[in-house]
């Protein structure tokens, strides 16, 4: 079974592209460092460089609070793994 898509807000995205510019990362690690799927961030980086950010997400349908509960969980889950349980 699949698990749902995570939607991340408009602001969440721009924040993020803002932290990988700013900070001199890799795409990789910087997506690391914000808990983001592979590719995530590349894919928000290259509309921002098109002036496309604010039009990213924009069809995807909206997800029931079971959903958005499941994935806020999978991201802390996933967040205290790399952490070492800390």
């Amino acid at each position: 079974m699949e698990l749902p898509r995570t939607q991340y807000s408009q602001e969440f995205r721009k924040e993020s592209v803002k932290f990988f510019k700013e900070n001199g990362l890799t795409l990789v690690e910087a997506e690391k460092r914000l808990s983001l799927p592979k590719g995530t961030l590349k894919n928000w980086v290259y509309a921002d460089k098109r002036g496309e950010l604010a039009t990213v997400g924009k069809h995807q349908k909206p997800l029931t609070e079971l959903e958005l509960e499941l994935s806020r969980v999978k991201r802390e889950l996933n967040y205290s793994g790399r952490a070492g349980g800390l």
